[in-house]
C-alpha cells in the first residue's frame, strides 16, 4: 500500500494541474491528509462509493497521463543517472573524468 501511496503522490506532484478540482482535493484529502473514505463522504456530503469512484477515476487519469507522458518514469530515470554522477564525483580522478563526462550526457539527453 505505500508503494502506491508513493506513486499516486509522485504522479499527483507530475499532473494534479490536469485533473479536475475535485478529483484534486479527493485525492490530497486521502493520500496526503490520510481521511478515509468515509470522513471525505462526511465533509462533501455525498456517499463513501461516490468518494471511491471518484478517487478511482483520479488515480486511473494519472495513470493514463503516465502512461502517455512518462514525467514519473524520466524522472526516475534522471535520479538514477544523477546518483551515479554522485558516485563518480566524490571518487573523482582522471581516468574517470571520462565516464562522469558519459553519465552526464546521459542526463542531459533525457531532458
Amino acid at each position: 500500500m505505500l508503494t502506491k501511496t508513493n506513486r499516486i503522490n509522485m504522479l499527483v506532484d507530475f499532473y494534479e494541474k490536469l485533473l479536475t478540482d475535485k478529483q484534486q482535493t479527493f485525492l490530497k484529502h486521502y493520500f496526503y491528509d490520510d481521511y478515509s473514505l468515509g470522513e471525505i463522504a462526511a465533509e462533501f456530503q455525498i456517499s463513501r462509493q461516490a468518494v471511491y469512484e471518484h478517487i478511482k477515476r483520479a488515480e486511473a487519469a494519472l495513470e493514463d497521463y503516465e502512461a502517455k507522458l512518462q514525467l514519473l518514469v524520466k524522472h526516475e530515470q534522471r535520479q538514477l543517472v544523477v546518483q551515479q554522477l554522485q558516485i563518480f564525483i566524490t571518487e573523482l580522478k582522471p581516468e574517470q573524468r571520462q565516464q562522469a563526462q558519459s553519465v552526464m550526457e546521459q542526463l542531459i539527453s533525457l531532458d
